[in-house]
């Protein structure tokens, strides 16, 4: 089976790691690649074995951070063993929640919100 990565672009990479190190308790499984220019030019992080990778903006190579101004493209659905937990991080750092938390049948406890750094999370605690 294969599988499909996200590579996630924002804006300020470094408060970015920070940030999901602590809110959705991601660790650092590649430690970040710097650019001559001080930029993070790569890092992987993963939350109980879901990984993606993640990089600074950089206009040379048109990679941008989302537009917050805007709606998502595309959500990002990670499985946590305490929706309500990480709701709490999440909303202790002044974040609104778009939805939830709340049962799903048959999804289970879900939530959904959009990170500092305009990436929308659909948080998902199996039943």
């Amino acid at each position: 089976m294969s599988e499909l990565t996200p590579y996630l672009c924002v804006a300020d990479a470094r408060t970015a790691i920070e940030w999901y190190v602590e809110v959705l308790g991601a660790e650092v499984t590649h430690e970040p690649i710097v650019m001559d220019d001080g930029r993070i030019g790569h890092v992987e992080l993963a939350v109980g074995g879901a990984g993606w990778m993640m990089s600074d903006e950089f206009e040379s190579a048109g990679v941008a951070a989302p537009d917050p101004a805007r709606g998502a493209a595309v959500s990002l659905h990670l499985t946590v063993a305490d929706v309500d937990a990480v709701c709490a991080r999440v909303t202790a750092w002044g974040i609104a929640l778009d939805r939830g938390p709340e049962d799903s049948p048959p999804a289970g406890r879900v939530a959904v919100f959009r990170d500092p750094f305009g990436h929308r999370w659909f948080l998902d605690q199996p039943s």
